[in-house]
């Protein structure tokens, strides 16, 4: 009998991590094989081109466009400065005399003698890329990036916004279902992780960007706070990218749910410790999680870690309901019946049994659960 596969979310205190560190176009490598690497270390960097600006140098001089080049005074690959003439008729008398100046500090990228538009390039803007994590470099990729191998604590949120960032673990609450608030936040947090509770409010958010606290890391919080914290109705596509302050990481989803408790206490246990996360998200094809990485000290960073393959679920292990009515509780397996069996929606599914920590049960179609991997 075949089994649908499920999605997991990773939530263990050792694990093996491999980031690849990749530029957008070809650049140079700054690090070798073996090398290691803190998160703020430059590995790679590449020159991403100038923004392009068009003139059309024959309307402005009253040319035909096969005539522009007789009026350049600069040709192409020529660096310009703004407000230099770069064109200019020569008329009879001198009063009829008109420039063209560069609107921009560049060069002369192209000229066209079909359009009559002379195409000025602004310079080139260094693009230089961050370890992000702390680790070994693995894997050098010539003139692309490398691949960095890493030992570490590793917490997979459900849904995350804000790009990536590193700084120390603080815990902002005592337990997984507290709400973490304005007065919790304190200036001492500037540059920190702060690992929430429950939830947090639009004043806690806030709170954080005004004192500016790295990232958040919290069990939910209500969308219509989210919708205002990024300025807009969040789409369908991939997170991570957004300029808004801090990093935002939810463990649980949208509303007011307890971190679990595992979750809770492994981010407990390495407070004080050097973390790196991102809030980049994609629940589509090419699933992406947002993600605390807390690199391990010492002995711990070379000593083997065993590594399991995924398989298909199996009865007792942890699973999270991510869709209504149960969106966000945590139970374990106790049955996987082999036959399928109709839902509301009249489909015939397969489903799973799920048992929650309030002796409740339900059961589930196995599409609507993710595995909660770990140890």
């Amino acid at each position: 009998m075949g089994h649908a596969y499920t999605p997991g979310l990773t939530v263990t205190d050792r694990t093996v991590v491999h980031k690849r560190r990749l530029l957008p176009i070809p650049g140079r490598v700054k690090v070798g094989a073996g090398d290691r690497v803190r998160p703020d270390s430059l590995v790679a960097q590449t020159d991403l081109p100038g923004k392009v600006h068009s003139i059309n140098v024959a309307n402005l001089l009253g040319a035909a466009p096969d005539e522009i080049r007789e009026f350049l005074v600069r040709k192409e690959g020529d660096t310009v400065k703004k407000d230099e003439v770069f064109a200019e008729n020569k008329p009879f008398i001198k009063w009829f005399k008109t420039e063209v100046r560069a609107p921009i500090h560049g060069m002369i990228d192209s000229v066209s003698t079909v359009t009559g538009q002379v195409l000025l390039r602004e310079p080139p803007r260094p693009l230089e890329l961050l370890a992000y994590v702390e680790g070994t470099v693995s894997e050098v990729h010539p003139e692309q990036g490398v691949t960095i191998e890493t030992t570490c604590t590793l917490v997979q949120g459900i849904f995350g916004v804000g790009g990536e960032t590193w700084g120390e673990l603080v815990m902002g609450v005592k337990a997984p279902d507290e709400t973490l608030t304005p007065a919790q936040l304190t200036p001492a947090m500037k540059g920190k992780i702060v690992v929430g509770g429950a939830f947090l409010d639009a004043e806690t958010l806030a709170r954080a960007k005004n004192i500016g606290v790295a990232a958040l890391v919290v069990g939910g919080i209500h969308d219509k706070d989210l919708r205002a914290l990024l300025g807009y109705d969040l789409g369908v596509a991939i997170t991570g990218t957004e300029k808004i302050g801090l990093t935002l990481i939810l463990t649980e989803g949208f509303g007011t749910i307890p971190m679990a408790a595992k979750t809770f206490s492994l981010l407990a246990k390495y407070a004080g410790h050097k973390a790196s996360v991102s809030g980049a998200t994609q629940i589509r094809a090419g699933v992406i999680r947002p993600e605390i990485i807390i690199p391990a000290r010492g002995d711990a960073q070379t000593t083997p870690v065993a590594t399991a393959e995924r398989g298909g679920i199996q009865v007792g292990a942890q699973v999270r309901i991510i869709r209504d009515p149960l969106f966000g509780r945590i139970g374990q397996v106790m049955a996987l019946p082999p036959e399928l069996k109709q839902i509301e929606t009249e489909s015939r599914v397969r489903v799973l049994e799920v048992s929650f920590p309030d002796k409740t049960s339900a059961i589930i179609p196995r599409a609507n659960v993710e595995i909660i991997e770990g140890s």
